[in-house]
């Protein structure tokens, strides 16, 4: 039974910040830690890891590993491995409270007045844009066409209304559900099922043993940058080699709806085109840190583990391995990859160097691969936009949280239409990404570290290294948009 924290008799979270104090109830009860109970019980990480696979795994990757070789892979290893300290401090919080992060951040000085503006505003500009649509559009296209789109033929045009059939498919599916989270669960496994068996499958009997061996290399392998490397294409690898920012605040959001630990307390987002949603709460709940309370922690902390490190971080891993893998083995080093090739170039090389059939298969799978990260992406942002707004502002919940978030996927499916209207191709607008992605994780690195070792009790805090990993993320990240906004600005700045 929850109880108001005022009347406990064991007051846990007496400073709660800029936001109204926390309930208090015991942790709930998990499923014995098992095999069958795993995987009955994780589903955030495959969500974050379908959404995940479609820029940096199948679009940057390989264009960055072709083009500069195997060496650069390293930044990839370094990204994730620390993506996933930040994921699994996200979901931290969330276990505690029933909380997404970002509603700890907002509780951080000087509160919503801040933090909320912040946080909509580079979530708006990271995720906005649905590059990824136009690279559906560009796969759709060349499976039905059974040619490379191509800009100046003319091809602008169809791409365009395909990419808003993309998009009005992905609102429907997100509006459906009676939670969402459960929707995007079960397509997302549904997704890298399909994805993995493909990209196993060819790797295994057409890429030579010495490419996995040089792949493997240089991923593990650092190596100096090479002098005329694209700071931009470095940026947007650095954060799409894992989720890239908002994604990987995301995941608490994702944790509270599937009710991991405290989170079953707090509701969740539900489709308004279905019935029998649990109201979100805008407050969360804690737990006084008894013994069995924290037996429970444990429990729920393993089976975070599983989720964010065996299931998202290794599935990050391999994916990006075994599309650079293939790639390495098939496309020339003086490729060329225009922006509306995006999404589909694979494909081609496969069909010209393996076997024909690989045209549709290859396109096949590259749609799975860049609709599952779109409507990853549409979702992250629209949930991210509602949960700060439900948190923050007390008129905001006079009504459903399902019909705000409604109204929100909405009003960012407009604006999708008219970005890719007057954007240039799946290319550069997945470009914008890089940018905002480096600073977000900068500055949310060390949020987190301070909403986690404030707002937790000292049995649950961080230990120091996992700290640390927090602030290599910060300092990692930050140093990335600190080249990034040099390159950007040098053309502007007086010759010396």
């Amino acid at each position: 039974m929850i109880e108001d924290a005022q009347d406990a008799t064991v007051e846990p979270g007496a400073d709660h910040g800029c936001l109204p104090r926390w309930q208090v109830a015991d942790l709930p009860e998990p499923l014995p830690f098992s095999p069958g109970n795993v995987v009955r019980t994780i589903g955030p990480g495959a969500i974050l890891l379908a959404g995940s696979i479609g820029g940096g795994e199948w679009i940057v990757g390989p264009m960055v590993a072709v083009q500069y070789g195997s060496g650069i892979l390293w930044i990839a290893t370094v990204g994730i491995i620390l993506q996933v300290i930040l994921n699994l401090e996200s979901v931290r919080y969330a276990l505690y409270t029933g909380e997404p992060v970002l509603t700890g951040i907002l509780r951080l000085s000087p509160g919503p007045k801040l933090w909320a503006w912040f946080y909509i505003f580079v979530g708006i500009a990271q995720l906005a844009t649905p590059a990824l649509a136009l690279g559906c559009a560009n796969v759709i296209f060349a499976a039905s066409m059974h040619r490379l789109p191509d800009a100046q033929g003319g091809d602008a045009t169809s791409l365009l209304w395909i990419s808003y059939t993309v998009l009005a498919a992905i609102v429907l599916l997100l509006l459906s559900g009676k939670s969402i989270e459960r929707v995007l669960e079960r397509l997302s496994w549904g997704m890298i099922i399909l994805i993995f068996s493909f990209l196993i499958v060819v790797n295994v009997l057409f890429v030579p043993l010495s490419v996995w061996a040089q792949t493997f290399r240089g991923f593990m392998t650092p190596s100096a940058l090479p002098e005329n490397m694209d700071i931009m294409l470095l940026a947007l690898f650095a954060a799409t080699a894992g989720s890239g920012g908002i994604g990987n605040l995301a995941i608490s959001n994702w944790v509270r709806d599937k009710g991991f630990g405290m989170g079953a307390y707090s509701g969740g987002f539900g489709g308004v085109l279905a019935e029998g949603h649990i109201e979100l709460s805008p407050t969360g709940t804690v737990f006084p840190t008894t013994t069995e309370n924290l037996r429970r922690w444990g429990t729920w902390w393993r089976y975070s583990l599983v989720d964010q490190l065996g299931l998202w971080a290794v599935g990050c891993f391999v994916g990006m391995f075994l599309n650079v893998n293939l790639a390495t083995s098939l496309v020339p080093a003086d490729a060329h990859v225009s922006g509306y090739e995006a999404g589909a170039f694979q494909a081609q090389y496969m069909a010209e160097k393996l076997w024909q059939g690989f045209w549709v298969l290859c396109l096949l799978n590259g749609f799975w691969v860049l609709f599952s990260t779109q409507i990853g992406n549409i979702d992250g942002l629209t949930r991210t936009v509602a949960d700060i707004s439900w948190a923050s502002w007390p008129r905001v919940r006079r009504r459903q949280a399902s019909r705000l978030y409604a109204i929100l996927l909405l009003g960012f499916t407009v604006w999708g239409v008219i970005a890719l209207a007057i954007g240039e191709n799946a290319l550069s607008l997945f470009k914008i990404l890089g940018i905002a992605a480096g600073p977000i994780l900068a500055i949310a690195s060390i949020q987190i570290l301070r909403v986690n070792t404030r707002f937790l009790p000292p049995e649950l805090r961080p230990s120091l290294w996992r700290r640390a990993g927090l602030i290599a993320c910060a300092l990692f990240y930050g140093t990335v948009s600190i080249l990034l906004a040099i390159d950007f600005f040098r053309p502007y700045l007086p010759a010396s």
